[in-house]
């Protein structure tokens, strides 16, 4: 009896049809995989925006409480009630207030234009009046005060 051959033309015929399905379908399901994946990463972002519509919502019904809009009002702009004496505690700044604190690094010489230009205008004057107060509360030395007279006949306003 004569060897056969190990594939046969109906197993090439067989393995040509199940490789050629398989490139035809490789594109298109490659494509609903992709669109799957793209459909549920458009869910995610729709959840998303919904939570943050509904958050949203809240902080809107939040601001028509007037109550509410006070107390915003005196923690973020410093307003008081008539009647009420407002205080704002200020911490020491500067190199002699704050021995233990680490020093941070200095700004290069190259950025003062750019960093005045990046603060507002009300910080310069703040840091105007803090440097003229630093120059009037420099130690002076004490004059000795002239002797007065014992006998002094004219009235003294004290």
């Amino acid at each position: 009896m004569a060897a056969r051959p190990r594939f046969t033309s109906r197993a090439t015929v067989l393995v040509l049809v199940l490789c050629s399905l398989v490139a035809i379908l490789a594109y298109p399901t490659r494509q609903f995989v992709s669109q799957r994946a793209e459909i549920s990463a458009q869910r995610a972002k729709a959840d998303h925006s919904r939570q943050q519509v509904e958050q949203l919502r809240r902080e809107k019904a939040r601001w028509q409480d007037p109550e509410y809009v006070k107390a915003q009002a005196r923690s973020r702009l410093h307003y008081a009630v008539p009647g009420e004496t407002p205080y704002i505690a200020v911490e020491p700044a500067g190199p002699a207030a704050q021995p233990s604190a680490p020093s941070a690094p200095a700004a290069p010489a190259s950025s003062g234009s750019s960093a005045k230009a990046a603060k507002p205008w009300y910080t310069s004057i703040w840091d105007s009046v803090d440097a003229a107060d630093s120059v009037a509360l420099a130690p002076a030395t004490p004059r000795p005060l002239p002797p007065s007279p014992v006998g002094d006949p004219t009235p003294h306003d004290h």
